[in-house]
Formats: C-alpha cells, sequence, structure tokens
C-alpha cells in the first residue's frame, strides 16, 4: 500500500499467456501506475465466468488499497469485454496496441503481397537479357590494330560497349534482387519497398537514355 500512497488512481491490464494451444492460460493483472504485477493465475478454461472471478479479485485489491480505477487495457477478448463491464461499470476499457496493430496489419500484409506478385508479373525477361549480354560477351572480338593515342580506334568502342554490357548485367543484378526481398512487417512493408526501388531503378534507367540521346556515349550511368 505504501508504494501507492502518492498515485491517485491505477491503471490495469491483464492478459492472457497460453504456452501451446490445449495448456492452461496463465493470466495475468499488471497495475501500470507503478509497473507491478498484482497477481497471475492459471486457469483451464477462458469462459467468461472464471475470467471474471479474475477481475473480481483485481476490483476487491483496488478497493483494499482505496484507489479507484481509472483505465482497463486489454485486448478485445469477449470474456475481457464482458467481465470488465460487469465488475467495472463505468470504467473506461482500452484495447492493447500491439492488438490493435496486429488486427490492421492482416489486411495490410494480404494488399501487400498481392501488390508484389503483380509488380513480379509485370517485371519478366531479366534471364533472357542476361543470357544475350553474355552470349555476346563470349563472341570472339576481331583482333583491332594499334594507333596514336590521340586518335580514336575501334578499340574504344569495343571497351566502351564492353562497360555497358556490365552495367546491364549490374541493372538486371539489382531487379532481381529488390524482387527477392520479403523481409519487412507491417510498418515497413516489402511490397512498398520493392515499388519504390524499382521506381529508383527506372530513373536511373532514364538517365542513362537520356545520357545517350544528348551525345555523351562514353559509358553508361551505374545503378
Amino acid at each position: 500500500a505504501a508504494a501507492y500512497a502518492d498515485v491517485d488512481a491505477v491503471i490495469l491490464s491483464i492478459d492472457g499467456l497460453q504456452p501451446e494451444k490445449g495448456h492452461e492460460t496463465l493470466y495475468v493483472v499488471r497495475e501500470l501506475a507503478r509497473k507491478r504485477v498484482w497477481f497471475a493465475q492459471a486457469l483451464l478454461s477462458s469462459a467468461t465466468a472464471e475470467v471474471q472471478q479474475l477481475l473480481a479479485q483485481a476490483r476487491r485489491w483496488a478497493e483494499g488499497l482505496g484507489k479507484p480505477v481509472r483505465l482497463w487495457i486489454s485486448d478485445k477478448q469477449d470474456a475481457f469485454v464482458r467481465g470488465i463491464a460487469a465488475e467495472f461499470p463505468g470504467v473506461p476499457h482500452r484495447y492493447c496496441a500491439n492488438h490493435f496493430l496486429r488486427d490492421v496489419a492482416k489486411p495490410v500484409l494480404e494488399a501487400d503481397s498481392h501488390a508484389k506478385v503483380q509488380m513480379r508479373r509485370t517485371v519478366r525477361g531479366l534471364r533472357a537479357i542476361e543470357q544475350e549480354v553474355l552470349a555476346e560477351q563470349r563472341t570472339p572480338k576481331p583482333p583491332v590494330l594499334l594507333a596514336p593515342p590521340c586518335e580514336a580506334t575501334s578499340s574504344d568502342a569495343v571497351q566502351g560497349e564492353e562497360a555497358s554490357q556490365d552495367v546491364v548485367l549490374d541493372y538486371c543484378a539489382a531487379v532481381r534482387g529488390i524482387l527477392n526481398d520479403d523481409q519487412g512487417g507491417p510498418l515497413h512493408p516489402p511490397g512498398l519497398r520493392m515499388a519504390e526501388a524499382l521506381a529508383d531503378v527506372h530513373a536511373s534507367l532514364q538517365r542513362n537514355v537520356e545520357a545517350q540521346k544528348g551525345g555523351r556515349r562514353t559509358s553508361a550511368v551505374p545503378v
């Protein structure tokens, strides 16, 4: 009781912890103003009547301290909703942010997964591009005659072509890595990251195209 001497009201939470399906559920009642576990009890059943007994015990503890209950926090389990309404009429009951996020996350991740499938269907042909470039690289090049440094020769064109081929392969590797990235949760959806990364690659390709149109045909800009 001394720990609550300067506390005007208590804030309570209840949650059930079940290690495996079919086992007892450990129900824990916490007081959040002082961050203390008031008590815990294992129940075989999560029926409203049994859970309400725990809530009644929490009410008796609060009455023993002489402190009103300002707020209850739990998930939206029916036994919690009914039991708190019965034992603590008029006391606000809010739902846990983690459970709220979990409920919101499900449709977000489903929509994100659908978006990833659509993007992967749209971005195709990487293997064919890579095979074509590798075939060109394996094709023997005709010998090139040496020329004075001040004169451009066909060797410059060959080197420029090889550099461009390497950049094409780099683009393909980058896009493949983007399409295979599945890491992330509802706060950082992988589909959203995929769309942003593909947009960056598209912008880089456009810069290379514009550079070629502008006559700067030295070598392609890396990804």
